[in-house]
């Protein structure tokens, strides 16, 4: 996540030529610099926080017209969002002989008609690169903060999941409701208690269906909107969600999907926002095409 790309030096690096205002939002110096600053008052002090000084550092942190000679029309690069290797994924698939799979991202919401993030997805053979570009270019400036991910060292984990609980038959649904009242009604005859702050029920759709966090393949949610169709804009075919970019790891409401690592940290604070990316309404999802991953993938956001 957002760490170094394997790219090779004598490949022009991925620039957003969209017009649209580039000068103007957060430093990307300033967006890291608060991120440091809060990371270490934090783990310092977990009941203060931040010091006075840092305090009024943060507050000279401001967005701005930090770039007035950058013009709209002016290209910048695209910001390096996540690099995933096909050894370290079982449920990524790409072209035959593509082993890597890039994503970028221009980092303002206001491409298209829903004023969303341009996003790029590349395929690659890393063993055709040999001359690594060591200095990745970025932008001056931001439009959002929450359109930065921090870096992270991905460790993927393999789980089942299961279809959103919509788009089942309605005999399996009726099965599903049945079977959660039933564990609804044992759990009150057993007077089973939680801790403080984690009582919560055992649903089909929280603990059995789609987990939070970051995801490579599965199935996609449609927590916010009916399940509507994402067909292939170049062969028709139904498209697959690819990768998930969610804001959060773990919540409350799903906690049984914190991995076994993490779960003494369930209350440490933004232990479940590592990323540090809200995207949308704060999950977006990369779709493309199973009969051929190079045709034009689609966004979608929840």
């Amino acid at each position: 996540m957002a760490g170094p790309f394997l790219w090779p030096a004598d490949e022009p690096w991925p620039t957003c030529q969209a017009v649209h205002e580039k000068g103007r939002g957060h430093r990307l110096a300033d967006v890291r610099l608060r991120r440091r600053i809060l990371d270490e008052a934090w783990r310092r002090d977990p009941q203060r926080g931040p010091s006075d000084e840092e305090r009024e550092i943060l507050a000279g942190l401001q967005t701005g017209l930090h770039a007035p000679d950058l013009r709209d029309t002016d290209p910048i690069p695209m910001l390096a969002a996540a690099q995933l290797y096909i050894r370290d994924i079982p449920d990524l698939i790409g072209p035959e002989g593509y082993d890597l799979l890039q994503i970028l991202w221009c980092p303002f919401e206001v491409h298209g008609p829903d004023r969303t993030l341009d996003v790029m997805v590349k395929w690659r053979r890393s063993q055709d690169v040999t001359d690594v570009l060591t200095e990745i270019p970025e932008p001056d400036v931001v439009g959002r903060a929450e359109c930065v991910p921090s870096p992270c060292v991905l460790h993927p984990e393999q789980i089942t999941e299961h279809e959103y609980v919509d788009l089942l038959s309605d005999a399996l649904q009726e099965r599903i409701e049945a079977w959660e009242e039933e564990l609804l009604e044992a759990a009150e005859e057993n007077e089973e208690e939680y801790p403080e702050g984690e009582e919560y029920e055992l649903t089909y759709q929280h603990d059995l269906s789609i987990p939070p966090g970051w995801k490579v393949g599965g199935f996609a949610s449609w927590h916010l909107t009916d399940p509507a169709p994402v067909d292939c804009s170049s062969c028709g075919t139904p498209m697959r969600p690819i990768l998930t970019v969610a804001d959060r790891e773990w919540d409350l409401g799903s906690l049984s999907w914190v991995p076994i690592e993490d779960r003494q940290a369930v209350r440490t604070r933004d232990a479940n926002t590592p990323t540090d990316v809200y995207l949308g309404r704060g999950l977006m999802r990369i779709f493309t095409c199973p009969t051929d991953p190079t045709h034009p993938h689609r966004l979608s956001f929840q």
